[in-house]
């Protein structure tokens, strides 16, 4: 499984937005300028993210973006899945119910569901919160 840039970065400004959102609604300029990342590509991503509820938008001067729940209400799990998909390792493993011909006697299938399992036990048990209080751990500049 690899997570694209997609999916890395609406990690990073969603931390990014939780970091400073103090600061009120932040525009996207600036969380491009700290992240590095070119404006129109967050543009694609927060419409996603904006779209499912995440984050709430004003427009004009003083607008800008901020999380519409405290940061301790999204999983990473939360955010990957909305810009990644499933996280499943194989596609028999996406819906609810396995439908391949093969599962009864498929023996690779226990380890493609270790291997998902082993995924959600680590992305659903960490937070933004979590993330924003390693960050605010390091010393220095935050790099995320």
């Amino acid at each position: 499984m690899k997570i694209s840039t997609k999916g890395r970065y609406a990690l990073r400004m969603m931390l990014d937005l939780a970091l400073n959102e103090e600061t009120g609604y932040i525009p996207i300029k600036e969380i491009a300028i700290r992240q590095g990342i070119s404006d129109k590509y967050l543009e694609q991503i927060i419409s996603v993210l904006n779209r499912a509820g995440f984050v709430k938008s004003v427009r004009g001067a003083g607008g800008g973006y901020k999380l519409t729940k405290k940061p301790s209400e999204y999983t990473v799990r939360m955010i990957l899945e909305l810009t990644e998909g499933s996280l499943a390792p194989v596609a028999c493993l996406e819906d609810e119910v396995n439908t391949c011909e093969r599962a009864e006697s498929c023996v690779t299938l226990g380890v493609w569901k270790k291997i998902y399992k082993a995924v959600n036990d680590v992305v659903d048990n960490i937070t933004l919160q979590d993330l924003v209080d390693d960050s605010k751990a390091i010393e220095g500049d935050y790099v995320i």
